[in-house]
């Protein structure tokens, strides 16, 4: 009987969540959903070292942002926590201690000058890559090399140790991986990893392994970046004699010119933010994030989950429900993915005109200065959102329908602004008065009689009276935007207009 699905996702708190941490989080999220399984955020601290106050925080918030909401974990709860590892550290020693003693670990004494000393011995001869490992351990402090009375006594008068994993000598270590297949590394190719520090406190190593194992998870879907660190994991579930979980490891995300992995520091030196949310260092340093950016969280989740992973159709839109159901680990590929802002942003704009125009106005609101009802915010987003990426461009590129133009565009203005030009849009503007049902449709139909009259096309009148009622040489129906300001404000603007346009066209 296959085990119940429970996968987590395992970050360190030192530094802010880069977007490959949400992708494999968004991974394990979907693989959970997929099959009703459950999703778990654990904090893994051991490394104190290098611990940044407030990362925590900023993890749990970025990926409320992004919708990806844990079953368990801190401050949620579940029977296997706590889920801080280092409110868990009472649990590590005895199992790296078991190992000691059934002889798959040992005590290792060397100091980290001793450890220094090697290491250069070995450059000057030429080896610059020394590793502590099954033929370079007879020959340091430990208590391999050591006899059991001198292991005794350092104990005994409290020398500091590590713990080291003995790595055995000329073995194949196998394991299928969900998503590269068979896996095969040498043991002669892997040193002796430290499992527990002279802190007290134990490595990624170890303490992954016995959470993920207490924690009963099925499937560790992780970075391509820990797959070194796998055949480690392996023989340590065989020396604890446990069932190991299915592991699965996600490809690197690139930088948009395919050359290297993208880093924390490429995003603002890009132009583009790699972090969820908007991250502020000890010393006052601002990184930038998608939400501050004015993404939205289904945008950046849908660009997070074609980065590696495809549905094997031409859909590319997916609410975070839609790639729960469609996803897979077989769809998953092996090769790096390239980032590419300008799709990030062709997302965005997608998920944006796939909003309510009532939501999009209570959006607007907000930013918009001046008291204006939802309601015509409403129809402000629907003549825009086509146009927009952002909220913030509806206003920017409409901002006509909701005040008047306080410029008009010199491009149109040096090409389509004629000596009659005045003459004829008050013509128009006559013929515009005229119009009983000031609907869009009236409007292009009385329109299209005036220009039939005048044996004119589109293109020299239609420009004009576009420029005069919105300063703009482009944008949605003229008939529509008309219909939505009302007969009075466009008889207006476009009297104000001529004498406005009028000057410009003297200075351009």
């Amino acid at each position: 009987m296959p085990r119940p699905v429970r996968v987590r996702f395992a970050p360190s708190p030192t530094g802010p969540l880069h977007m490959g941490g949400v992708r494999t989080a968004l991974y394990n999220y979907l693989f959970a959903k997929k099959h009703n399984g459950t999703f778990i955020i654990r904090i893994e601290d051991t490394d104190q070292a290098r611990f940044v106050p407030g990362a925590q925080d900023y993890i749990v918030d970025a990926l409320n942002w992004a919708g990806i909401m844990p079953t368990e974990g801190p401050g949620i709860g579940g029977k296997y926590g706590p889920y801080v590892q280092s409110e868990r550290n009472s649990m590590y020693r005895p199992y790296a201690e078991q190992l000691v003693e059934s002889e798959m670990a040992y005590y290792a004494f060397d100091t980290s000058e001793d450890l220094t000393t090697m290491r250069d011995q070995a450059k000057q001869m030429g080896m610059p890559n020394w590793q502590y490992n099954n033929v370079t351990r007879n020959s340091m402090k430990n208590s391999i090399s050591l006899s059991s009375d001198e292991v005794q006594k350092k104990l005994d008068k409290g020398d500091p140790y590590v713990i080291r994993m003995k790595m055995p000598r000329n073995v194949d270590v196998r394991f299928e991986d969900e998503i590269r297949g068979w896996v095969v590394v040498n043991t002669n190719n892997l040193d002796d990893k430290v499992l527990f520090k002279s802190d007290g406190m134990p490595t990624y190593h170890l303490a992954n392994i016995v959470d993920d194992h207490t924690m009963e998870i099925s499937h560790v879907i992780r970075g391509e970046e820990w797959l070194p660190s796998a055949p480690l994991h392996v023989l340590l579930y065989e020396a604890f004699g446990w069932e190991s979980p299915k592991f699965a490891h996600l490809p690197l995300l690139l930088k948009p010119d395919g050359n290297g992995k993208l880093s924390k520091r490429d995003g603002d030196r890009l132009g583009f933010p790699v972090f969820p949310t908007n991250w502020t260092t000890a010393e006052g340093e601002v990184f930038s994030g998608y939400r501050e950016k004015g993404y939205y969280p289904e945008s950046f989740i849908n660009m997070l989950a074609f980065l590696g992973w495809n549905p094997g159709t031409t859909q590319e839109l997916f609410s975070l429900e839609e790639l729960s159901a469609a996803f897979t680990l077989d769809r998953v590929s092996k090769a790096g993915a390239k980032f590419d802002p300008d799709k990030t942003k062709w997302f965005q704009q997608q998920h944006l005109r796939l909003r309510d125009n009532a939501v999009l106005a209570a959006e607007l609101k907000i930013i918009v200065e001046g008291d204006h009802s939802l309601e015509n915010l409403s129809t402000v987003c629907g003549l825009m959102k086509e146009r927009a990426t952002f909220i913030q461009d509806i206003l920017t590129e409409g901002g006509y329908l909701i005040g008047r133009p306080t410029s008009y565009d010199e491009k149109t203005v040096r090409k389509k602004w004629k000596e009659n030009s005045p003459a004829l849009m008050l013509e128009w503007l006559t013929e515009l008065k005229s119009v009983t049902t000031f609907n869009a449709e009236m409007i292009e139909s009385a329109f299209k009689a005036f220009l039939e009259v005048r044996e004119m096309g589109v293109g020299a009148v239609l420009p004009l009276f576009r420029l005069l009622i919105t300063g703009k040489g482009m944008g949605p129906s003229m008939f529509e935007i008309a219909e939505f300001l009302g007969k009075e404000e466009c008889a207006e603007r476009i009297t104000t207009g001529i004498l406005e346009v009028s000057i410009v066209s003297s200075n351009v």
